[in-house]
């Protein structure tokens, strides 16, 4: 390997990079994170910014148009020239959720954006409260099909993506749950540990200090494979529950018009971003891991998985509030 190529972008010679670098190493980069600071969404966003500026050269600034659930900021964005200058991080729901659960959705995924990539993803887990004696979701369904409609689980409020997780179970593993809604992840995890409600969809970073107390009990992961942090908490589908892969992950898109190129070449820098050592600390710090891929995988994951919670808010008649 030639050493130009070892060095950053705007250290190589200009015979050395490619067009779409020439393009992204002329002009400075704004980061739209469109929700307030100190989130996920903000943290990826200066991780992100801080690889790019030095890959670069450039000033990289980090943009925080928060509002309206996310989409003053996706507004911003698209927007935007598509030159690859400008560039969105956005969590999940605001992709694959919302243009099915809002009803007069102001975006076209598919036709506004171009997909960069997956930055990172954090597994989700169901728990329960230790005064329901059930120590696998095997158990849990079980008891929901002796006792149908007994049960109830919280969420974070209607729609959300920890909501549509529960109603994906109870489709899966065939059994009726009572769905209660929260404002906000917070006060639906006090009554989950209080046991007002036995049953929640949880982000496994938010509730693993209480499961390693023994304050709720952890009832399986809903993940393809096993989290590399709690290696002992089984999968669903490990327990006779397959379908239910729900992680809360975060995207990089960049405004419609942003060629192939670059979509690709932001895609390989993100990546390379990711995997640095320190970038990887700052990620188990927040629960999070790399989940980069190539554009076109990441445009087909967003469909995927659009086309399955709209089969499931239609099924299920979920209205946003």
């Amino acid at each position: 390997m030639a050493l130009s190529a070892l060095l950053p972008a705007h250290a190589q010679p200009a015979a050395d990079r490619s067009a779409a670098e020439k393009q992204l190493a002329d002009g400075r980069f704004t980061i739209v994170a469109p929700f307030p600071p100190g989130g996920p969404v903000d943290v990826l966003s200066r991780i992100l910014a801080d690889g790019l500026g030095r890959r670069y050269g450039q000033t990289v600034v980090v943009d925080n148009v928060a509002g309206a659930a996310g989409n003053l900021g996706i507004d911003r964005v698209k927007r935007a020239k598509g030159d690859g200058h400008t560039l969105l991080v956005v969590p999940a729901g605001n992709l694959t959720i919302n243009p099915t659960l809002m009803p007069n959705f102001p975006f076209s995924i598919e036709k506004d954006f171009v997909p960069i990539t997956m930055l990172a993803k954090a597994p989700n887990v169901l728990v329960a409260s230790p005064a329901l004696k059930l120590r696998s979701a095997k158990e849990l369904v079980a008891l929901a099909k002796a006792k149908p409609a007994t049960l109830f689980y919280a969420s974070p409020g209607v729609g959300s993506g920890l909501h549509l997780a529960g109603e994906l179970f109870k489709q899966q593993a065939d059994v009726d749950i009572t769905h209660v809604p929260y404002k906000g992840t917070g006060p639906a995890l006090n009554d989950v540990l209080g046991g007002v409600v036995p049953l929640m969809f949880s982000n496994l970073p938010a509730t693993l200090p209480f499961i390693k107390d023994g304050k709720l009990v952890a009832l399986g992961i809903t993940d393809a494979a096993r989290s590399p942090v709690a290696p002992d908490i089984p999968t669903l589908a490990e327990q006779g529950i397959p379908g239910v892969l729900v992680t809360s992950w975060y995207g990089l898109l960049a405004p419609a018009g942003t060629p192939p190129a670059v979509a690709e070449q932001l895609a390989r820098d993100a990546a390379a971003v990711l995997a640095e050592p320190a970038t990887r600390d700052k990620l188990q710090a927040q629960g999070l891991s790399d989940a980069t891929m190539k554009p076109a995988d990441f445009a087909a994951h967003i469909r995927a998985e659009t086309a399955t919670w709209a089969r499931i808010i239609k099924a299920r008649n979920i209205v946003a509030e």
